[in-house]
């Protein structure tokens, strides 16, 4: 017997979307689906702002890790934020642009994940898990256009092909598959640099977390919508590891430990450490 409170649309079988059900029966709730900001325009510093998110691939899984600071303006906004999310088991997605619009749809991401395997009874596979955030991102169209642009990057581990990958969107709902390692947001460009210069196929696990917590120092250092390693108050990047045996955050400890590492040799050397030169002519 049908539940009278509940509307009929709740009732039927449906799709394994989650979102599309949500903009069947309540779009309101959609992140895009928002009242605009006042007409059209730039609005971008009118709301906080994520910035800098790295991730890297290793030899049986990724790291992906942000740093802390969201900027308003020119205002710091929040020193502390979190940026990176564990999406499902086996994989995380970090934030960079309109922070209030992209911790929203972050959880709409994380709800259409769990939807989809409680309806199918299976995990989506890694492409569909991009596919699905491509949507998702595509569906704030109309808001990136008014300056409120929400820009993630995607990484975990496939269980499928056994592999770390990465991906990255533009704010049309693009995907594009990253290789090694990548970084998106105002400091990303300095992180790439770093990682240019860090980035091995064959990195530890502990390896990559700390080409990550360079990189993300040397967005600092050149950024100052970045946030770098808060000695002082003791505010330090978000880590997250997937593994074959899943996801996990690395706890405060742990991360406090390779970020006072990095700021203390970067005390002998402020512009870090030296790569390498290999392969090159005699």
């Amino acid at each position: 017997m049908n539940d009278p409170r509940l509307p009929a649309g709740y009732l039927r079988p449906g799709t394994s979307s989650f979102a599309d059900f949500l903009a069947e029966q309540s779009p309101d709730l959609l992140p895009a689906r928002r009242t605009g900001v006042g007409g059209p325009g730039d609005h971008a510093d009118l709301a906080p702002h994520g910035t800098t998110i790295v991730a890297l691939t290793f030899p049986g899984g990724a790291v992906i890790a942000g740093d802390r600071r969201a900027t308003m303006g020119n205002l710091i906004a929040q020193r502390d934020i979190q940026k990176v999310f564990p999406a499902d088991e086996y994989s995380a997605v970090g934030i960079a642009g309109t922070a209030g619009l992209a911790v929203e749809m972050v959880r709409l991401f994380q709800t259409e994940l769990e939807h989809y395997e409680k309806i199918e009874g299976n995990q989506l596979s890694f492409d569909g898990k991009a596919n699905r955030l491509s949507t998702l991102i595509r569906n704030n169209l109309g808001m990136a256009m008014q300056g409120l642009a929400v820009v993630p990057l995607f990484a975990g581990f496939d269980t499928r092909a056994g592999v770390g990958r990465i991906f990255s969107f533009d704010v049309t709902g693009g995907r594009y598959e990253e290789f090694g390692f990548h970084a998106v947001g105002s400091g990303s460009l300095f992180a790439r640099g770093a990682l240019k210069k860090l980035y091995r196929g064959d990195l530890a696990a502990e390896e990559a977390v700390e080409a990550a917590v360079q990189a993300l120092y040397d967005a600092a250092d050149d950024d100052s919508a970045t946030g770098g390693p808060d000695l002082g108050r003791r505010i330090f990047p978000v880590v997250h590891v997937v593994t074959a045996d899943g996801g996990r955050r690395w706890d405060e400890a742990e991360v406090a430990a390779v970020a006072e590492r990095v700021v203390g040799a970067r005390m002998q050397r402020p512009d870090g450490p030296l790569a390498p030169l290999t392969g090159g002519a005699a």
